[in-house]
């Protein structure tokens, strides 16, 4: 895989020890986030998955 750059949440502290999510688009459309304290685990999705995620913890759905 290339060298991609991740990118931390604006709310992050800017300490750069400490612990955050980090996120990435791949050019293939994937994405991909990781915490900073554990780089070499890699959670992948679409777009449209992850939308799907963030409407459903929207509204609260519990399943």
């Amino acid at each position: 895989m290339s060298k991609l750059a991740w990118r931390k949440s604006s709310y992050s502290s800017g300490n750069p020890d400490s612990n955050c999510l980090e996120a990435m688009r791949t050019p293939e459309g994937d994405l991909r986030f990781r915490e900073s304290d554990d780089p070499g685990t890699v959670l992948v999705t679409t777009p449209a998955r992850w939308a799907a995620l963030l409407r459903a913890a929207g509204s609260g759905a519990t399943h």
